[in-house]
């Protein structure tokens, strides 16, 4: 259930975009905080010393979807205290063995409790809690069986967690911050610009200063940077079948090798890069490595791919150009947020693959040093033609039609900017209107077709 306020935005770009770890950011990354958080609260209370048991319980799309999505994982992961920005995804399999090989989990790791994961982590696929589809209930209990505490937090897609106490209030995913340039929608940022004089990314980055210097924003945005190419590059060199019952192989490698090899690139080179740049960076995150969440981990492939294709093959790229795209493209990712979602399991893939290509053509404008009409026109577009897409995973898996959509989001997002910057930014639909209307076809839309796994391609096509 999506909540609207009046007031102004406290979102940092860098909420947007958050180094975790794949599949998915809503069923893994977002799980393992609330676990995470969780624990701390334990602890915060004084009550970890006094638990004895732990139990929790997924509904709605966390249920339906959440063992193709490593929720199971990413919950007693979380709650041994590791978080996705810093786990490194080799750890992951050894501290799991020894969870189901001891029955025992360890809380923060320091306090051990007994678990029995059939018992103790459920998965009620027939029920939804009240407030979002993605809903989970942490309860801790004493030595003698007595409730200690118990908390649900929802994941709200993009690795955000709300506690549902907090959930509707503004700022609940994030701490209340007044920025210099406040805005709302599309409309107010552009006016900002206007009365400022600045570029849109000139005014995200003054915005950012309420939160950290000038300096630590740059660094730590060139830093997302070098993750992103990171993953394409361990994406390349990686080998075999994805994990699941799918057996998905991954392509990226022979498609890198084929474009590396290749003595007379033909005309569409470019395209067939950012084919492979997507692809290698969301096999990666299907295989549960390091990602950036752009907005989300299932569209993590896009914004990388088009970074990629603006450093090699637009002319007069440079470092600069990469700040200015992350900028543009994190306040486009912060108007989406506010005003509709970034949850599949709320609007579908249009909330995914859609946000994502509509953040990337902005971003590729921003780096190409076009108008800010330019920009939010260029967002419009991108987002224009993705709505309706629905969120519908084989077998739960963030595999197909994931990975090559992030593919055709990348080549869509290019070509956004490209009709963007052959105008003058003068055009019918706002980006607001569209984002309303995305808002309002996820509403419309069947919840079969919203990270459930029954309808669509993932009722048609069959597992294995």
């Amino acid at each position: 259930m999506m909540t609207q306020d009046d007031s102004p935005l406290s979102l940092s770009v860098l909420d947007i975009f958050k180094v975790g770890v794949g599949p998915s950011s809503s069923h893994t990354m977002g799980p393992m905080n609330a676990a995470h958080r969780f624990a701390l609260d334990l602890l915060e209370r004084g009550l970890l010393t006094q638990t004895g048991k732990v139990a929790v319980q997924l509904y709605g799309s966390l249920a339906l979807t959440g063992r193709g999505h490593c929720t199971d994982r990413a919950v007693q992961l979380g709650l041994e205290g590791f978080d996705p920005a810093t786990l490194d995804p080799l750890a992951m399999e050894p501290v799991l063995a020894r969870i189901r090989e001891t029955r025992e989990l360890h809380l923060l790791g320091q306090q051990v409790v007994p678990f029995d994961e059939a018992l103790d982590l459920l998965f009620h696929r027939d029920q939804v809690l009240p407030h979002h589809a993605n809903g989970m209930r942490f309860s801790a209990f004493d030595a003698a069986g007595a409730l200690l505490c118990r908390e649900e937090f929802y994941s709200t897609g993009g690795g955000f967690i709300v506690r549902a106490s907090e959930f509707g209030r503004s700022g609940a995913e994030s701490a209340p911050v007044v920025l210099t340039h406040a805005f709302t929608n599309g409309a107010s940022l552009l006016e900002r610009c206007r009365a400022t004089g600045l570029d849109l990314h000139e005014l995200v980055l003054a915005n950012e200063t309420a939160f950290r210097p000038v300096t630590e924003t740059r660094s730590r945005l060139l830093q997302l940077w070098s993750v992103m190419q990171a993953c394409a590059e361990r994406g390349f060199n990686a080998q075999g079948l994805l994990p699941g019952v799918l057996k998905v192989r991954r392509r990226a490698p022979k498609l890198h090798r084929m474009l590396s090899e290749a003595a007379n690139p033909g005309p569409m080179e470019a395209m067939d890069w950012v084919n492979a740049w997507a692809l290698a960076v969301n096999e990666e995150n299907a295989a549960g490595g390091r990602v950036v969440t752009a907005p989300t981990n299932g569209a993590a492939g896009i914004i990388p791919a088009v970074l990629m294709y603006y450093r090699r093959f637009e002319s007069g790229s440079s470092e600069e150009g990469v700040l200015r795209f992350l900028l543009a493209a994190g306040a486009i990712g912060m108007l989406y947020k506010r005003n509709a979602s970034l949850s599949g399991a709320e609007m579908g893939c249009q909330g995914e693959v859609g946000v994502a290509c509509s953040m990337a053509a902005a971003g590729l404008v921003a780096a190409l040093n076009g108008t800010n009409e330019q920009l939010e026109n260029a967002a419009e577009i991108g987002m224009e033609h993705n709505l309706g897409l629905t969120c519908d995973p084989i077998a739960g898996l963030v595999q197909i039609p994931c990975i090559e959509r992030n593919a055709m989001g990348a080549v869509k997002a290019i070509n956004a900017a490209r009709l963007a910057m052959h105008g003058d930014g003068t055009h019918k639909v706002s980006l607001d209107m569209v984002i309303t209307t995305m808002r309002q076809t996820g509403e419309d839309m069947k919840s079969s077709y919203k990270e459930t796994s029954q309808g669509g391609l993932a009722v048609n096509v069959p597992e294995c």
